[in-house]
């Protein structure tokens, strides 16, 4: 039997709001297969129950991108494939869906080198103070600030699965000290230091998290721990950092600066948008053509596959 036969008048719901933006091919070969298509009609991320609206309708497959598919939802939905296009999976209740038969995809490598480069980025304006310099300049205001190199400095890299070993290795180019905090990292890389995490936070002056646990790993006992004028960037979950932990140690100016592109609400216009030393950017660590392109299209033939009963 076909595909096209096999699949014709599967409903399957497209959870990121901008998914296909930028190439329409992982919409074309969703129509080729003979799925129908049901779009994110919000173009924002779903809330619970406009997901539930939207499932409720006889959809089977799913693209997910950050929306809350937890016990409830899974539950009251006849889902049998979620095709998460992207890495993390916080926001699926996998044992649940596990219970429930419906197989779970992901998107693992696609984002590794996008949110590296942004991470480094990031870091370097940090360190440069960019944002404050090009805000002066456009004031017509020539304002020069003292930098910081990343050259001779301890890094210490929370989580160091692909993506931050892809940090890690950028890092090294630089002449930073790489220090390793992951339990399930077991390399022996003669460059790179393996460490427990509050031993290296006592001589790191930078930390950035790359973490896919979801619990707080940064509050008030990690920061006391932390050398003065520390920055921390975090590319990972909104919830491994206490925001009210980090905003006390902007304040008291142990932490010199933070770079956030993940927050536990979202869209974020919480009390560190009043910080002119935290970069913040809206959630676009994987947000790049190639990565969107590689990882939009991964997500399809996953769904297509585990539709197929592959």
């Amino acid at each position: 039997m076909s595909e096209k036969s096999l699949l014709t008048n599967i409903k399957v719901l497209l959870g990121p709001s901008s998914f296909a933006d930028l190439d329409r091919t992982p919409l074309e070969r969703l129509g080729e297969s003979g799925c129908e298509v049901i779009p994110n009609p919000f173009k924002r991320k779903l809330t619970k129950d406009e997901l539930l609206e939207l499932l409720s309708n006889g959809v089977t497959g799913l693209i997910a991108g950050l929306e809350p598919l937890d016990c409830e939802v899974l539950k009251k939905s006849q889902l049998r494939i979620i095709s998460r296009c992207g890495s993390g999976m916080s926001n699926v209740d996998i044992e649940t869906a596990k219970k429930l038969g419906i197989k779970v995809f992901s998107t693992p490598f696609g984002p590794t080198n996008a949110v590296a480069e942004l991470t480094m980025a990031s870091l370097l304006s940090l360190l440069r103070e960019l944002p404050q310099v090009d805000r002066s300049m456009h004031i017509k205001k020539w304002e020069k600030r003292i930098g910081v190199e990343l050259r001779g400095k301890n890094v210490a890299i929370i989580g160091f699965g692909r993506i931050g070993q892809r940090v890690g290795n950028l890092l090294l180019a630089f002449g930073s000290n790489v220090l390793a905090i992951d339990p399930a990292y077991n390399d022996t890389h003669k460059e790179i230091r393996k460490m427990e995490l509050h031993e290296a936070l006592k001589i790191s002056d930078v930390v950035t998290l790359h973490s896919s646990d979801n619990t707080v790993l940064l509050g008030e006992k990690e920061f006391e721990l932390m050398k003065d004028n520390v920055y921390i960037l975090n590319a990972a979950r909104g919830a491994l950092i206490d925001e009210n932990a980090l905003i006390k140690y902007l304040d008291i100016g142990k932490v010199s600066a933070a770079w956030l592109d993940t927050f536990s609400q979202e869209p974020y216009s919480g009390a560190l948008c009043d910080y002119p030393q935290v970069i913040l950017t809206p959630h676009i660590g994987s947000y790049t053509r190639e990565c969107r392109q590689v990882m939009e299209m991964e997500s399809v033939e996953n769904l297509l596959r585990g539709l197929r009963g592959e």
